[in-house]
């Protein structure tokens, strides 16, 4: 999360300009192996009126109910819980989340299985596959679980804005959303994360990034020794 605050601009892509308020708490989301999410929420310095930073409140987020949305979406839910037992968001929005909405569709005969992507996928990373001939096009069964999968992702980045306020922005970092990058740029992500009925309005005005850069948590890292150094610097100086 600390990292976002690192990333240049040419390393991020808006979908949503949105009008961020100054020092507004910043949303930080991201899927790959699972789904992380973070809050980053400004403090003023009680040294020094005009200084202060961001600090991260870190979450498990990603292990929160999911909240299925239509009746598709219920399906799913069902379909996971007799799998799974409790579901969580991360059981939809994560690289395995990808394959567990693939497998889904299939039994649930939305589309037919490809025997070629079914032999890429046992030989390979099934997310990664699923992904790849969605973009390209190339399998119905793909791109209605990468449709279902963004969708998904966009409404939980709208919860996590709705819960944490988060006036001055949202990150979407992680391996997976630079991947699917052509995807969140389609629409469907800002749909449903757009879609909060009374409040849409608030979400409406967070800028939304895709953080491109897969360095982040060196950067966040990079930030938070130089800020520890600073400090033990200005303690040591007023002894």
């Amino acid at each position: 999360a600390y990292g976002v605050l690192q990333v240049p601009t040419d390393s991020l892509v808006t979908l949503q300009t949105g009008k961020p308020r100054e020092r507004g708490a910043i949303a930080v989301m991201g899927a790959g192996t699972g789904l992380g999410e973070a809050l980053l929420v400004w403090a003023e310095d009680p040294d020094d009126p005009q200084g202060g930073s961001y600090n991260v409140v870190p979450s498990e987020g990603g292990h929160a109910d999911f909240a299925p949305r239509d009746d598709i979406e219920i399906e799913l839910f069902r379909w996971l819980r007799k799998r799974f037992g409790r579901v969580s968001w991360e059981r939809v929005v994560s690289g395995q989340g990808i394959y567990n909405v693939y497998q889904f569709l299939r039994d649930s005969g939305a589309a037919p299985e490809s025997l070629v992507v079914a032999g890429e996928i046992a030989k390979g990373d099934p997310g990664a596959v699923i992904g790849a001939h969605a973009l390209a096009g190339t399998d119905v069964l793909c791109l209605r679980t990468i449709d279902l999968f963004i969708a998904s992702y966009g409404a939980e980045a709208g919860n996590l804005a709705l819960k944490g306020l988060t006036t001055g922005g949202v990150y979407i970092a992680g391996g997976i959303a630079p991947k699917l990058l052509p995807k969140l740029q389609d629409g469907q992500f800002l749909r449903s994360y757009r879609d909060k009925g009374r409040l849409s309005h608030l979400v409406e005005k967070a800028p939304v990034h895709v953080v491109l850069d897969q360095e982040v948590p060196l950067h966040g890292a990079g930030y938070v020794a130089r800020r520890l150094a600073k400090r033990l610097t200005t303690r040591r100086g007023s002894r």
